[in-house]
């Protein structure tokens, strides 16, 4: 029984890359490219727990001493206002009128870019200074610095020795924001729930009044040392008030108290005649954060908050964090300081990560085992190879487009997860059905195999696009939500596009590496007399 020879010449793009892939040398090793740089994306694509999402925008502050709100309204923010709304990609503009001050706020669309958006803000200001009023001040730009993300680490600092001082815990957690600072991809750290170190100057009000001297003059001789006017808070049940400033010239306890106040009798006044001074916290601050303890006491706790880089890996600059803590952990045992890890979000975006591949794997084989029974274990197989395969391609193309792996990620390609094998199935079903055919055993392996694949080539690729073309609009949403969901309509498509790749491609060469033409025996002449031999197929070499 012979073979028939078919010079077939494929009409779709299927057949013509099945054709080109099925004897080449490289198919073997495009398929090994192919997993290897999927793997590699896999493991150095950065990893965290949710999308960063950038808010660009800002406060325009001018201060105007002296003029009422109707004033500052009428003179500064309505034609600050106006002005503003010149630039482009402006969203909202808002402004404030107080006594002494205008504030016009300003926020761009999601999605504008910061660097430019504050440089378009600024230039838009100082191109228009010369309508301000005389007696208005400079205006201060002040950028918003806002990320919509979550930090990656917090930690919970609270005192095991009972006699260390708030403001000795608050120094020591200073020092240690500021070494995890300056980690590599670190981004911005705080400390929330903070006692802040500050002189605290008790004034003892019988005193001052018996020195017949004011607050106010309190309040300009510590200025004359201090950067910024003290504030005065209300008096004490003990008659007693709290005055505060930020240090400069001030550096130590007896620096305050040998502050001069004022002359009373040829004699000098000083802070320490009429108040006492201590080195302590922000007494002022009645905020504060608890922790339980493993005896269910609850202690007072400083909380360091890190957030990284946008677009890093949040599971590396957590370890370099947790590595940095390990370090500092006998230090802060000898200050008599302890601390708890309450969120890490470095781990959960790893173990995302992990979970989806190990879903992939149990997908895969309930694919495989699926098709056993369906096509056959050999076609099984080769349908299971193309799911890591267009995965691959993915991972790749999405670290190559500066993406990262979060849970919209990996939505996007759970969901995608179910159309991926679509187009292999078809391939290697049809392929099936041709090899069972009458004529089979009449044709070679390779004509099967290219007219198979470019039979459902058409098909396949419109029912393809058209999946496609339902995600495209999702990359025209606007605001927030389009940000966030951006990685489904980057994804998906790309990922269908490669499962025809895919499909096209090792369907067919794996076919003729694994596949048979099952044993058929049917008279060649039956065929001849029913003309089902095309023209261009020759029988027994070119002997008809």
């Amino acid at each position: 029984m012979s073979e028939v020879k078919c010079n077939y010449k494929p009409k779709d793009i299927a057949g013509k890359l099945a054709l080109t892939f099925l004897h080449n040398p490289l198919t073997a090793l495009l398929a090994v490219f192919i997993l290897a740089v999927g793997y590699l994306a896999l493991e150095i694509m950065p990893r965290e727990e949710d999308p960063q999402i950038a808010i660009s925008g800002g406060s325009v502050i001018v201060p105007m001493p002296g003029a009422t709100p109707k004033e500052i309204e009428n003179v500064v923010v309505k034609p600050l206002e106006e002005k503003l709304r010149e630039i482009s990609g402006v969203e909202y503009i808002y402004g404030i009128a107080k006594e002494n001050v205008g504030i016009v706020n300003v926020q761009y669309y999601i999605g504008e870019n910061r660097e430019i958006s504050n440089l378009k803000l600024y230039d838009k200001v100082m191109q228009n200074m010369n309508m301000l009023p005389k007696n208005a001040m400079n205006p201060l730009v002040k950028p918003f610095d806002i990320d919509i993300d979550i930090p990656i680490l917090t930690f919970a600092f609270y005192k095991r020795n009972p006699n260390l001082s708030d403001a000795e815990l608050f120094k020591i957690t200073k020092d240690i924001q500021y070494k995890v600072n300056r980690i590599k991809n670190v981004s911005k750290t705080q400390l929330k729930g903070a006692h802040k170190r500050q002189f605290n100057i008790l004034v003892d009000l019988e005193k001052l009044s018996g020195y017949h001297l004011s607050l106010g003059q309190i309040m300009k001789a510590i200025e004359s040392v201090a950067k910024q006017v003290p504030e005065v808070k209300n008096r004490t049940k003990d008659k007693k008030i709290v005055i505060f400033g930020v240090p400069n010239a001030i550096e130590s306890v007896e620096d305050v108290k040998n502050i001069m106040v004022a002359n009373y009798m040829n004699s000098p006044i000083y802070v320490k005649d009429i108040a006492k001074v201590e080195d302590g916290i922000d007494i002022q601050n009645f905020k504060k954060a608890l922790i339980w303890a493993k005896d269910l006491e609850t202690k007072p706790q400083y909380t360091l908050e890190v957030s990284k880089l946008k677009g890093t890996n949040a599971v590396f600059v957590a370890n370099d964090v947790l590595a940095l803590m390990e370090e500092l952990k006998p230090y802060l045992q000898q200050k008599g300081i302890g601390f708890v890890l309450t969120r890490d979000y470095g781990k959960r975006a790893n173990d995302a990560v992990n979970e989806l591949v190990h879903h992939l794997i149990i997908t895969i084989a309930i694919i495989a085992v699926m098709l056993v029974f369906f096509l056959g274990w050999k076609e099984a197989i080769i349908v299971t190879f193309t799911v890591p395969a267009i995965l691959a391609i993915t991972l790749f193309i999405a670290y190559m487009t500066g993406q990262t792996i979060n849970r919209i990620t990996l939505f996007a390609f759970l969901l995608s997860l179910g159309l991926l094998v679509d187009a292999a199935i078809i391939v290697i079903e049809n392929i099936h059905r041709h090899l069972h055919e009458h004529d089979a055993v009449y044709k070679d392996m390779d004509t099967i195999l290219v007219e198979a694949t470019d039979e459902i080539g058409a098909p396949t690729n419109v029912a393809t696009v058209a999946i496609i073309l339902t995600m495209v609009p999702m990359a025209f949403v606007g605001g927030m939500m389009g940000e966030f969901m951006k990685p489904i309509p980057y994804n998906v498509p790309v990922a269908l596009l490669a499962s025809l790749l895919v499909a096209y491609i090792f369907t067919p060469y794996l076919s003729k590496k694994m596949l048979k033409k099952p044993h058929m025996h049917h008279h060649k002449h039956h065929f001849q007399k029913e003309q089902r031999i095309p023209p261009e197929c020759d029988i027994d070499g070119g002997k008809k």
